[in-house]
């Protein structure tokens, strides 16, 4: 079997979490616990998630030169993750995200990105050969636009596929969906892109759609515990059912969601077999509390996917239902 090389631009903090019995009111302190710290950011969870179910991956980001910062590339290296584009900024701070999830599994995040929301277009360029090089391309919206756009242009310029994750959303230039061969947004992310209320597989397909006229080539909207809608470059559109698990903690599922699929990707699955093996990660990463380390093994992955095999089949959309 081939290499399968995914590289990821994004970003890397370090996940704050404490768990409430509820969201605090405006001016309510509230008791909770635990508190738990770990890796996390879009991209640095969706790196460990392509990791850890077998693909060589290298991450384009930046950390502070603080603890935190030492302490991430310490989980790279443990993750099995290049760390030779990790930047280390001299004046920026490590990020942090600060993440409360409550007694019905909800959460609320805040990120402040510190060092990594610093990437810049020449930090991306100067990557351009291990681009050229990769199978697949992973970028999320966690980052400066500038790197964004340029690492979509360079990988459109080397005809090497990426997956465009438009997390957290903001406006971004429309003609991206052009360079992007696949992307991913959850119902809150496709509700914002187009303006249309995502909350099923059928608002969800009529939303694929319009970004595929928009020109979007693949779309995957993921729906939670609604499963994922996904529309092919070829308009077949599908509605993939959620695997059925206890969930413990939905943080990070969206990560887990792209991590598994751009290395189902990379080692040659096509779109409706990816979003099938990715959606069996992310249902196991929710099992487990955290994020980059709930994300899980490929075997785990496989023994999911056989086990509910005559649960989760694809349904197909009749175009212009």
């Amino acid at each position: 079997m081939k290499p399968n090389r995914v590289l990821v631009v994004g970003s890397y903090v370090v996940d704050l979490m404490s768990r409430t019995p509820h969201m605090p009111r405006t001016g309510e302190t509230v008791l909770g616990g635990p508190f738990r710290m770990g890796a996390g950011g879009k991209g640095g969870n969706q790196a460990a998630a392509a990791a850890r179910l077998g693909a060589k991956v290298s991450l384009v980001t930046k950390v502070g030169d603080d603890e935190f910062g030492r302490s991430a590339m310490s989980h790279f290296q443990a993750e099995g993750i290049r760390t030779d584009w990790v930047t280390v900024d001299p004046e920026e701070a490590t990020g942090v995200a600060l993440i409360l999830v409550d007694d019905n599994k909800d959460n609320q995040i805040v990120v402040s990105l510190g060092a990594c929301g610093t990437l810049s277009r020449e930090d991306v360029e100067k990557v351009e050969a291990d681009l050229a090089a990769s199978d697949i391309v992973l970028i999320q919206l966690e980052t400066n636009l500038d790197a964004v756009g340029t690492a979509l242009n360079l990988a459109d310029k080397h005809h090497i596929p990426s997956i465009l994750n438009p997390a957290p959303y903001q406006p971004f230039d429309r003609t991206w969906l052009k360079y992007a061969a696949y992307i991913t947004p959850n119902e809150t992310e496709a509700s914002a892109l187009t303006e249309m209320e995502v909350n099923d597989p059928d608002s969800a397909a009529s939303a694929a759609r319009l970004l595929a006229d928009w020109g979007a080539r693949s779309v995957l909207i993921t729906l939670g515990g609604k499963g994922v809608v996904l529309r092919e470059s070829t308009g077949q559109c599908w509605h993939i059912p959620p695997y059925q698990v206890e969930v413990k903690d939905t943080t990070g599922a969206g990560d887990a969601f792209n991590g598994g699929f751009a290395h189902a990707l990379s080692v040659g699955k096509s779109a409706l077999e990816a979003a099938l093996y990715a959606s069996a990660v992310a249902a196991l990463s929710v099992t487990r509390v955290g994020t980059a380390v709930s994300m899980p093994q490929e075997s785990e992955v496989l023994e999911l996917m056989e086990d509910q095999r005559n649960h989760v089949k694809p349904i197909a959309f009749v175009e212009g239902s």
